[in-house]
């Protein structure tokens, strides 16, 4: 019998993220198609999600970041692509990269990479730590944003770059798969009204991802006949959500403005949601947000940065407005609460075009599985980089 091939996916733990289920889907998806799919991680709640998908786990305390623990990961790492005679060692995180990459060098395996962030350059040496999620054969960029990043901040050859967007799992993020008994469920539970469109923003509760311009922007636009709801886990940040709760109390949207915490059931919370906004001030790697909310037809409004851009189509697939400007988002506002009815059934039927052809779950496995034969096909691996 041919040996399977055998892919093992690295990152620090399995709790809950998008980096975390980008994980867990491809895993699934590579024992799907064949592959001996393996994760290692410290472990998490996500876990028994592999071992329902056909995927095994292994749990390493790869979540450190002290060096002498990185350093003993190696062999650490090594020992288990020995055992289960691994073929491809794909890296999604900074740490762990660094001992996967000497453990796969050790071991023969290939090494690739997937880049989800910019990562920020603080202080003197984070430019060499962040450069190990270039040293992949294959370096996976969930955007073209994050890929000409990396261009124009590392020393990399464009040829092993691979543009491979985030993907929505259309089996939970699409109109027909929600029922109305969870919208209704949920409406009650936030106490929303039945007469006044509601304005979401789904985002952590933190200042980049720009709850208080969306405020000062619906100062600008001077009305209150809707409710805004800012859905997402504060995380211990309870002085935020006090100043956020003072601005709109000072600007006249007490009552109006609703912190919720996080969503039981996002995609029901999308689908109550006659207006989606994401108002990130920092440019977003890729912003799950607007793809999520096309997938289930709702108007999207997000800044002309980062990713963004490469996700909506102006005026069509929804509205871009200026990064950081409360008038520029305000008259993106007034334009997506004024359409008719018809304009929102057109509009839903283009974005959710957009999304399942271009951003779903299946699109993102399939492009990636095509990089694992890729890897396969060239034979073993030249010296990693």
């Amino acid at each position: 019998m041919p040996k399977l091939p055998v892919l093992c996916q690295i990152l620090p733990a399995l709790e809950t993220g998008g980096v975390e289920r980008g994980t867990v889907d491809m895993a699934v998806a590579a024992a799907e198609a064949g592959f001996h799919s393996i994760v290692i991680s410290s472990g998490g709640p996500m876990v028994r999600e592999l071992a329902r998908g056909g995927a095994a786990h292994i749990q390493l305390p790869v979540d450190t970041k002290n060096p002498l623990a990185m350093r003993r990961n190696v062999e650490r790492i090594a020992a288990a692509l020995r055992e289960h005679q691994v073929d491809i060692v794909h890296a999604r995180s900074r740490a762990p990269a660094w001992s996967a990459r000497a453990a796969a060098r050790l071991t023969g395996s290939h090494f690739m990479t997937t880049f989800h962030g910019t990562y920020n350059l603080d202080f003197p040496g984070k430019k060499t730590y962040n450069a190990i999620m270039t040293k992949g054969e294959r370096v996976i960029a969930i955007s073209n944003f994050i890929r000409d990043h990396i261009l124009a901040t590392y020393r990399v050859d464009p040829s092993v770059i691979r543009v491979i967007p985030r993907g929505v799992d259309l089996d939970i993020f699409a109109p027909d798969a929600v029922s109305q008994e969870r919208v209704i469920m949920l409406a009650q539970r936030w106490r929303l009204p039945e007469d006044r469109p509601i304005i979401t923003l789904p985002a952590r509760l933190t200042r980049w991802k720009g709850q208080l311009l969306l405020l000062r922007a619906l100062k600008i636009l001077g009305r209150t006949d809707f409710r805004v709801l800012l859905v997402g886990d504060a995380q211990g940040r309870a002085s935020y959500v006090e100043e956020i709760e003072r601005t709109a109390a000072r600007i006249g949207l007490d009552g109006v403005v609703q912190v919720t915490g996080p969503a039981p059931d996002m995609a029901a919370t999308y689908m109550l949601s006659d207006v989606v906004v994401s108002a990130s001030t920092d440019p977003e790697a890729f912003g799950r947000v607007v793809a999520e909310a096309q997938a289930m037809g709702r108007p999207v409004i997000a800044p002309a940065h980062g990713a963004a851009p490469e996700q909506i189509t102006e005026d069509n697939t929804g509205w871009l407005f200026q990064p950081d400007d409360a008038e520029s988002l305000a008259r993106a506002l007034e334009q997506a609460l004024s359409m008719s009815r018809e304009q929102r059934a057109a509009y839903a039927e283009r974005a959710m075009i957009n999304a399942r052809t271009r951003f779903s779950k299946t699109v993102m496995c399939t492009r990636t599985l095509d990089v694992y034969r890729e890897l396969l096909e060239a034979g073993p691996p030249a010296r990693i980089p």
